[in-house]
Order: structure tokens, then C-alpha cells, then sequence
């Protein structure tokens, strides 16, 4: 098959415009196109009053090693990659050791299924539930029950992600095309087949409970092995070689190959992994708050009178701004037409994240704003120094909003200018159990706030209104 790359259309073109643009790009009768099928679509708002639909299309053509030899020179025409997923290895028929996966988030779940489908029988050990009986205990948190520090977003089956806005694109290079096995085993457990040609595929925390549990019945059915409510407290290690884990419930796994999937939040694995000489090396992270707004004020900045168009869905935006004290200040993980969520792991610490449903049809939009912190320049102490700085913030954090898991909140107006807030503008919080309304500068270090204090106006140049809103 052929690759047509960049081409362009209007917005609300009719059926007949792709196929026809299609034939006159490559110069070919309507008979000499066999078939084709929309690789991606992406779209191009620049101009609000003139948006752009951008397609890439996979051609099947009878003439195609002429086609070739006369676009030689042309960039977007190219011969389809292969983007079959191909197996490093198949399991020996008197396979002796089973591998374990750790941790039964998005990298062990993928991890586990690709073992699986190996023939390798893969042990899975995750410290946390099943993904419906988290859910309840995530949902019941939210609604002021007690945390429970091994079932919670950061922990059960599904890791994070499952509360999230479920993003399933990245900034990497994949020239093997591994995204593309991982978008068509999410269609085969239950994804919008959409997700397989938009350009930032999104699938939502409700669709993700049911895909889970189908991927997970994929693994058992493969001979896997699942154990819900079983953390690695100890490995032993020999010459350089894993022999075994100790596992909280008491038992010893003989292992001589495990694939640590076990999440940025599994603190005391990380320092259990540091105690018995295991090479731990601190990397740089961000630290900052969440930022909530109407989600109609971003459709109408980013798309003008085209708001509201289905083929767009909730508008998105990527910021980034470069500070006078040479720090770095940006958006990060932003959740068109969802809510903040409490996503503590730990007790008397708050920590907030985003999260979307499929539909992104909530009425506020929100972001992380984030500034870069670095090993060498924030905590050089220790490898493990940066979790003792985000434990100390979390926990401030804690403090601050009230000692019950309610979010330290400000109006961005009143943060801009260095007050306290007394009382809620126009937009109203979506994050649960609740906010209390303060300072953030009691929060977060004063080079955080300076910096995004200077980022704001200029984030606001380029999505108006932004200085309306709150955060937390």
C-alpha cells in the first residue's frame, strides 16, 4: 500500500472531498484506486474562522511501483510500513521458570499480556484490588470515607491510568510501531476504534474499568496468573541474580526474572529496592497545582464560532513558558471536560491529578501547572531525596487544606497578587471531597510561585481568560 501524508481539507468537507483529493494528488483514475483507509486525522485551528482537517492515508493502488518511482522525490508519498507487531521470543515447551510482572498498571498489564501471549504464563503480583472493587473504594474516598492506602487511584488493577483522562498518545519516536499494538489490543478489549486513526486517541476512566478486566480475563485465559493484594517486600538477589520475593502475605516466590512495573508512587518499594543495593538514581520531576476553567471558554479561545463541532470534541491546549529565574513552567496532562480528583496514596498527604470520562462532556476543563525541579539544582541530598521533598509537600498540602484531604484552593486573580482567597469566583471546583480556599504560597516553594506567577499573563496572551480561574 501507498502513504499519502498532509492532505488537506476543510473542516466540514463532504464524503466524496478525501477520496477525490486523493486521486488528484497521486494523478490516478477513480478504477486504479483499489481501496484506501484514514491512517490519522488531526486538525489544524490556527485560523478559528478557517479549521483544517489533515490526513493520513493508506492507498491501495494497482500501479504502485510506478506510483512510487514517479513521487520519488516527494516526502508525503511513501510505501506503507510494516506495522505488524512481531514477538521477540515463544516459550519453550518445558518452560521451567514463569516470569513475574510487579505491579499491574498500564507497563504490567502490557507487560503481562504480551508475556502471555508468548506462552510464558506470566505471575502477576499487585498490591492493590481488582479494578471494580477499587473503584468503589476510589469513589467512596472521594465522598470522605477513609483512605485506604493500598486501594486507591494510585493503586489496583489498572494503575493511574484508569483514573485519568486516558491519553494513549506520547512525544516519543516509535519507529517500530509498538503504539500501534497497544491502540488495537485496547480496540479488541472494547476501545472506540477511533482510537486507532484521531490524533490524540483518548478512551476515559468508565470505558477503561470494562477494557481492563477484559485484558486481565486475556492473561488468565493464556495460562497468566493474577494476585490481587500482594506487595514485594524484599528480593533476594545472588551474584547479581533475582532468586526470589518475599511477598507481603507471608509467602516466598522463587523468581529468577521480574519486570518491575510498579508506578512513581510505590515509594517504599523504590527505598525497599535502595536498602538491599539495588542502583536507585533520582530524575528530575515537576511540582506546581491544577488548574480549573470552563471548558467553553477553551473551545470558543481555541476554535472561535467552530466551538461545539463533534469532529473536534473538547478543545486541548499545550502551554509553555520560559522564566526570568531560568526555571520552566508548563501545562502537563490536561483533562478537557473533566474533574480534579484526590489522588493520595499515602495517609495525611493530599495530592491532586486530573481525570476525564470518554464523553468529555463535564462543564470544567483542567491542567496541572507544573514547573521543573531537577536532582542537581533541588535535592541533590540523596537518590531518594526527591521522594522525601514531595512527601514534605504533599503533607503541607494536607495541613493547609484542613487535615481531611480537602485541596488548598486559590483564585488565580488573588494569586496573581499574593492574597488569600475568602470566596469562590465563577467557576465552582469539581475536585471532591473539597477545597479550602488559602494562600498556595504556604504550599509550594517561593521560586514555584514566582514563576508561574510570571507565566500566567503570558499564558493568558494565548488562551484569554485564564487569569479568571483557580487553582489547586
Amino acid at each position: 500500500m501507498l502513504r499519502l501524508n498532509e492532505v488537506k481539507l476543510p473542516l466540514n468537507h463532504n464524503e466524496e472531498a478525501l477520496p477525490a483529493a486523493i486521486l488528484q494528488k497521486l494523478g490516478i483514475a477513480k478504477e486504479d484506486m483499489l481501496s484506501f483507509e484514514v491512517f490519522k486525522r488531526a486538525y489544524d485551528a490556527r485560523n478559528k474562522a478557517d479549521i483544517l482537517l489533515i490526513y493520513i492515508v493508506d492507498i491501495e493502488v494497482a500501479n504502485q511501483a510506478e506510483l512510487l518511482e514517479q513521487f520519488v522525490n516527494d516526502p508525503h508519498v511513501r510505501e506503507t510500513p510494516d506495522m505488524t507487531y512481531k514477538f521477540v521470543a515463544k516459550a519453550p515447551q518445558n518452560l521451567t521458570s514463569r516470569p513475574v510482572v510487579i505491579g499491574l498498571g498500564p507497563c504490567g498489564l502490557f507487560a503481562a499480556l504480551i508475556l502471555a501471549q508468548m506462552g510464558f504464563k506470566p505471575i502477576v503480583l499487585e498490591r492493590g484490588k481488582a479494578v471494580r472493587e477499587r473503584t468503589k473504594d476510589v469513589f467512596g474516598f472521594w465522598r470522605n470515607k477513609p483512605l485506604d492506602t493500598e486501594s486507591n487511584v494510585q493503586f489496583g488493577e489498572g494503575g493511574a491510568g484508569t483514573f485519568s483522562d486516558g491519553k494513549l498518545y506520547s512525544q516519543i519516536k516509535d519507529r517500530k510501531h509498538y503504539g500501534r499494538k497497544v491502540l488495537h489490543e485496547f480496540v479488541a478489549a472494547g476501545a472506540p476504534e477511533e482510537i486507532l486513526y484521531v490524533s490524540k486517541p483518548h478512551i476515559g476512566t468508565f470505558k477503561l474499568v470494562n477494557m481492563v478486566e477484559k485484558m486481565r480475563a486475556q492473561i488468565t485465559e493464556l495460562g497468566g496468573e493474577i494476585r490481587f493484594g500482594t506487595r514485594v517486600d524484599k528480593v533476594d538477589i545472588q551474584n547479581n541474580q533475582l532468586t526470589g520475593l518475599h511477598l507481603s502475605n507471608g509467602e516466598y516466590l522463587v523468581c529468577e526474572h521480574a519486570v518491575l512495573a510498579v508506578g512513581h508512587s510505590a515509594r517504599d518499594t523504590f527505598e525497599m529496592l535502595y536498602e538491599q543495593g539495588v542502583y536507585v538514581e533520582a530524575k528530575p520531576f515537576s511540582i506546581g497545582f491544577r488548574i480549573e476553567h470552563e471548558q467553553s471558554m477553551i473551545d470558543e479561545s481555541r476554535f472561535g464560532d467552530n466551538a461545539g463541532n463533534p469532529i473536534l470534541g473538547a478543545a486541548d491546549y499545550k502551554l509553555v513558558h520560559h522564566c526570568k529565574n531560568g526555571r520552566s513552567v508548563y501545562s502537563f496532562c490536561m483533562c478537557p471536560g473533566g474533574t480534579v480528583v484526590a489522588a493520595a496514596s499515602e495517609a495525611g498527604r493530599v495530592v491532586t491529578n486530573g481525570m476525564s470520562q470518554y464523553s468529555r462532556h463535564e462543564r470544567n476543563a483542567n491542567s496541572a501547572i507544573v514547573v521543573g525541579i531537577t536532582p542537581e539544582q533541588d535535592y541533590p541530598e540523596h537518590p531518594l531525596a526527591g521522594i522525601a521533598l514531595q512527601r514534605g509537600l504533599e503533607e503541607l498540602a494536607y495541613k493547609v487544606g484542613g487535615e481531611n484531604y480537602h485541596a488548598p484552593a486559590q483564585l488565580i486573580g488573588d494569586f496573581l497578587k499574593g492574597k488569600s482567597s475568602q470566596q469562590l469566583g465563577e467557576v465552582k471546583s469539581s475536585y471532591t471531597p473539597g477545597i479550602t480556599l488559602t494562600d498556595l504560597s504556604k504550599v509550594v516553594p517561593s521560586f514555584v510561585i514566582e514563576a508561574i506567577q510570571e507565566a500566567i499573563p503570558a499564558f493568558d496572551k494565548k488562551l484569554k481568560g485564564l487569569q479568571r480561574l483557580m487553582a489547586c
